[in-house]
């Protein structure tokens, strides 16, 4: 590991060298590729340098320790022996994490559909809540939101809605959002004040645009439709919704959000390359199946990963056994300390692996 680290910083140091040169700026696309490889090697580099700097300082104190008399300093020397040794090991994880290849897809926006599932208005219901849960959390995390299309119920529930979440890194936190989330509560529709359980689904989408996934023209057939938006507002007398059809995979995407034709085809078709990206992913993971980790990071549709106990107050990750008694704060965006959490996991999988 202590030589990939070495390669690293000569790596991370023959680009400083460049980027100081007054020629660099000539090509702008270079250079943007070369800064952003920069960043991503800056805390690996770091952490290589405080491991450095604390094996210096260990055999400094070791050193101390048996020239000194004083029996005040020896103890004094040790115990700033021990605290280093135990940095060190700190050090040693972080850098292990920090060298595990990286989700090409990581620092991308993403792309969110959610669908009410089991339980007829309640679900619908409840995609609502998983709504504004994954709307507020990107509002305090500085990210943007842009509803791309959006199907309620009389009730204020959500059948579906697809929507984008802008901001760098968005994927890296919402991509363990992917599956089907449950929900136990009182339904507001029920009067007898029985605990109902429901579902929807999220899937979440790395954002990609139309140049980078190959899509044939004659392919996809396009249909246009009259907008209408949440709760019947914003009904559009012009057909500047835009439905399109993959007609090899059967992939349909719609957005009606936007205020023109042309706005709203330029969405549908960000959408679709994303969609179609996630399709080729999951044929090679299908291929690749016996070699695949638990289900942390793979996002599968159909799994059950979460659910959200109202009267008991608790939200389950099935996935990594973590049980937080904390719904309300979850349910206002406060879903950091689960996030968190199932990167840790992710990354200790990953690890093992590595190791095995």
């Amino acid at each position: 590991m202590l030589e990939k680290l070495k390669a690293v910083e000569a790596r991370y140091l023959e680009m400083a060298e460049r980027a100081s040169q007054p020629e660099f700026y000539n090509d702008p696309a270079a250079a943007a590729k070369l800064l952003k490889e920069q960043k991503e090697l800056e805390p690996v580099v770091t952490a290589y340098r405080e491991y450095r700097k604390t094996e210096e300082e260990l055999d400094n104190l070791l050193e101390a320790q048996r020239s000194e008399t004083d029996e005040e300093m020896k103890q004094f020397c040790q115990d700033e022996y021990a605290a280093g040794k135990k940095r060190l090991a700190e050090l040693e994880q972080q850098m292990k994490v920090l060298l595990l290849p990286r989700d090409p897809n990581d620092e991308k926006s993403v792309i969110m559909e959610l669908r009410a599932g089991v339980g007829g208005e309640e679900s619908a219901l409840f995609a609502h809540s998983l709504f504004r849960m994954y709307t507020m959390y990107a509002e305090a995390k500085g990210w943007t939101v842009e509803i791309l299309n959006y199907n309620d119920t009389e009730l204020g529930g959500v059948k579906e809605a697809d929507f984008m979440i802008e901001g760098a890194g968005a994927f890296s936190r919402l991509k363990f959002e992917s599956g089907v989330h449950r929900v136990q509560r009182v339904p507001e529709t029920e009067s007898g004040g029985r605990v109902h359980t429901s579902t929807a689904t999220v899937a979440v989408l790395p954002e990609f645009e139309e140049a980078e996934i190959d899509i044939r023209p004659e392919d996809v057939e396009m249909q246009v439709y009259r907008s209408s938006g949440a709760g019947g507002q914003h009904i559009n007398k012009t057909s500047s919704a835009v439905r399109l059809i993959h007609k090899p995979s059967g992939i349909v995407v719609n957005c009606q959000e936007e205020r023109s034709q042309v706005q709203n085809r330029a969405r549908c078709m960000q959408m679709l390359a994303s969609k179609l990206y996630e399709r080729e992913q999951s044929r090679i993971d299908e291929q690749i199946s016996s070699e695949r980790r638990s289900q942390v990071g793979t996002g599968m549709r159909n799994e059950r990963i979460r659910t959200y106990n109202f009267p008991q107050g608790r939200v389950t990750d099935h996935r990594i056994g973590l049980t937080l008694y904390q719904i309300d704060a979850i349910m206002d965006g406060g879903l950091d300390e689960l996030i968190d959490a199932l990167v840790t996991a992710d990354q200790a999988e990953r690890l093992q692996k590595e190791n095995s």
